[in-house]
């Protein structure tokens, strides 16, 4: 008889762990998503760093943590598999906002096949917000204001920002909604994203109390520029004299006195490229200090904006209820930036400059690699998952096995939440969700994730279990399966052991199965090309047609002219899109008003140049092309008479003379009063060399 009150008792607890949740559905907690950009898996505190971050600490010990959870190797990947749940290249976005490579899987711009956490959440009856750093719109079309992907667009009900993937903290351009202005004096972007999101909270209790929120806090920091509030500059002034090579040393053994890595775990010997710290001189010692203060003083920023968030929460009695997700979009930064007005490294916002290789590597620990690759040092990222309502008690403040990926947060909301992931949402047709909700994990039982795949910029990985499959391809250089290197994570989770001889049978089933994957996400053809390369190809595709507007015309207007260039959508000229100059008084000056396009070319190609326009009455207009920043660098000008007929102009075949940036402009100092000129169909055609 005891035996079968046992058996009910044991019978009955699943049962009430599923009833448990679903009392969760009936009051379903509001999601607070917050990502980082640039951060390294190990400046966190409860990562092993020495960076001051009480409040995501805090987050730590009374939520969940993860050893091993990854990302998509750079921030448009990343954001488009986090928003949809599914692959980046499945999203539109397999590289960059900053091209579209000529497939639907490099378009470089979120595709109508996938809805965002946003859009399905709204399903759920959830108010949806959104903070910070968008990045999922093709940049020619942020240029031209086309907000087909805007985040209003997308799902979110308010939105306060930055669209394209960067800007300086201090100036940036901002967004609210669908509306752009610039910064104000005195402000700095982590604080304003950080104080926008408590707002919104507050906003939301005041309003829709009875309604879950979905918000997505993203910072910019500690992405490049950087740009810091001397206050927090100077707390970590003397923190970095010790040097990368102590930092990372300390840094690897707190890791291992906090258990997320064991004592036979090897730390991977200091990068090739980055010199021992002994080995530099005082005034190198005291800029790379300073670089990595300021560095420092952005993440700490950010901590200090989660804790204004969670006390906002708290205020409002709604954190119990309130499921929050911290990560990183990629791992640590080993770009060289170094632009701006001022050269000296003092975070302000004269500046523009990186923390480098060094520090990158530093940010890494115990890893190899940075962002771009799919080494650990470029996918892996702390997850800190904090719900004090539903994470089983015996897990918190732990560091869990299981291992995840980016597209599990959305299949998590979806189970949450209580929503439906669609099928089509009206002609569209939706792709299949990849995600693994991390719910199982959450209220403390193992799962099994299976297979990831990863693929940037002909940088591949595949995880399977244990096992790990990864090549690193040098920028510019063609994939090669003799780059492939096979790694058991369990025994080696610094991947110091490479296993591809002892296992080779291993090795070529797990390319094999990437290599399938491959095909049906079409990550084919594969380019290894960096981010200048892509962008030189893309903007020898003109946007002549005016299909994105404005975008990536570069427009010159004195103050002293009242005239007006914009996109007028009644074009009869060829395209459904033409653009209008507006020339109410003129100064009859060539250099009052322009509109140029830069194009890179290629010594010895010959480029020939045409165009259609017309106008309200006879205009005046001066047309070429020449080399950028060139004396004399005219390969060819002519003055046309724009009349009331549609015209077709044309510049006699150009032989371009050396490599390097050359522009087409258009100068409308020569227009009359109260004149109007359209221009559609710019074509600029190469021929062979």
């Amino acid at each position: 008889m005891a035996r079968f009150h046992y058996l009910r008792i044991w019978l009955l607890i699943p049962l009430l762990l599923i009833n448990s949740f679903i009392v969760a559905q009936d009051n379903q907690p509001n999601i607070i998503l917050i990502m980082v950009d640039d951060m390294g898996y190990s400046d966190l505190g409860c990562y092993g760093g020495e960076i001051e971050t009480p409040n995501i600490d805090q987050l730590a010990q009374n939520g969940l943590k993860y050893k091993q959870f990854y990302n998509a190797a750079r921030c448009c990947p990343t954001r488009a598999a986090l928003m949809t749940g599914i692959y980046p290249h499945q999203a539109g976005m397999g590289w960059m906002a900053a091209a579209d490579m000529g497939t639907p899987e490099y378009q470089g711009d979120l595709n109508e096949n996938n809805v965002t956490i946003a859009e399905l959440l709204k399903t759920a009856n959830y108010k949806t917000y959104m903070t910070g750093k968008w990045h999922l719109a093709n940049d020619r079309k942020v240029s031209g204001k086309v907000k087909d992907n805007w985040p209003k667009q997308r799902g979110f009900d308010r939105y306060f920002g930055i669209i394209p993937g960067g800007a300086s903290y201090f100036t940036p351009t901002l967004y609210s909604d669908n509306k752009s202005y610039e910064a104000p004096d005195g402000f700095y972007l982590t604080k304003a994203i950080s104080d926008t999101s408590a707002i919104y909270i507050k906003d939301h209790v005041r309003n829709n109390a009875k309604d879950p929120f979905f918000m997505y806090v993203a910072y910019t920091a500690p992405h490049f520029p950087l740009h810091a509030l001397e206050m927090e500059i100077n707390k970590y002034k003397s923190t970095y004299s010790a040097g990368w090579d102590s930092i990372r040393r300390s840094r690897f053994e707190r890791q291992k006195k906090m258990g997320l890595f064991s004592i036979e775990t090897s730390l991977n010997p200091r990068d090739s490229e980055v010199p021992a710290w002994e080995q530099l001189s005082e005034d190198q010692k005291n800029d790379f200090s300073m670089r990595m203060a300021i560095y420092a003083a952005q993440v700490d920023i950010v901590d200090q904006g989660i804790g204004h968030i969670v006390q906002t929460l708290k205020q409002h009695d709604i954190l119990d209820n309130t499921l929050i997700f911290f990560l990183s979009d990629n791992g640590a930064t080993a770009e060289f930036v170094s632009n701006g007005k001022s050269k000296t490294v003092d975070g302000s916002d004269d500046t523009w400059e990186s923390y480098r290789i060094n520090w990158a590597n530093v940010s890494s620990t115990p890893f190899k690699e940075y962002k771009h690759y799919t080494y650990e040092g470029g996918i892996a990222t702390p997850l800190i998952i904090h719900w004090p309502e539903y994470i089983n008690s015996e897990i918190i403040g732990t560091f869990t096995e299981d291992y995840g990926h980016i597209m599990d947060i959305m299949a998590t909301c979806v189970e949450v939440s209580g929503a439906t992931y669609p099928k089509r949402i009206n002609n569209r047709e939706i792709i299949p969700l990849q995600g693994k909700s991390l719910l199982p994990v959450i209220q403390g039982e193992m799962r099994e994730r299976g297979k990831i795949f990863w693929e940037h910029e002909a940088n591949i990985a595949m995880r399977d279990g244990d096992w790990k499959m990864v090549a690193k391809t040098e920028p510019g250089e063609q994939f090669s399966m003799s780059s492939l290197h096979l790694y058991n994570l369990k025994s080696d989770p610094t991947e110091t052991k490479d296993l591809s001889l002892l296992f080779p049978g291993q090795l070529d089933n797990m390319y094999l199965q990437w290599l399938e994957w491959g095909k049906n996400v079409n990550v084919f053809p594969m380019n290894s090309l960096g981010y200048g390369q892509r962008m030189r190809l893309y903007r020898r595709n003109i946007n002549g047609e005016f299909d994105m507007y404005l975008g990536d015309w570069q427009i010159e207007k004195s103050e002293t002219i009242d005239a007006v260039i914009d996109i007028d959508h009644t074009s009869q000229i060829s395209g459904k899109n033409a653009a209008k100059i507006q020339v109410k008084k003129a100064r009859n000056d060539p250099k009052d008003l322009s509109m140029t396009w830069r194009y890179p070319a290629r010594k010895g190609e010959k480029l020939s140049i045409a165009f259609k326009s017309k106008g309200n009455k006879p205009s005046n207009v001066t047309f070429g092309f020449k080399k950028v920043n060139s004396i004399n660098s005219d390969l060819f000008s002519k003055d046309v008479i724009i009349d009331r007929e549609i015209g077709d102009f044309s510049l006699p075949d150009i032989t371009i003379p050396e490599d390097g940036n050359y522009e087409l402009y258009f100068h409308f100092g020569g227009m009359k009063n109260n004149s109007t000129v359209w221009i559609d169909g710019v074509k600029i055609k190469s021929s062979d060399i």
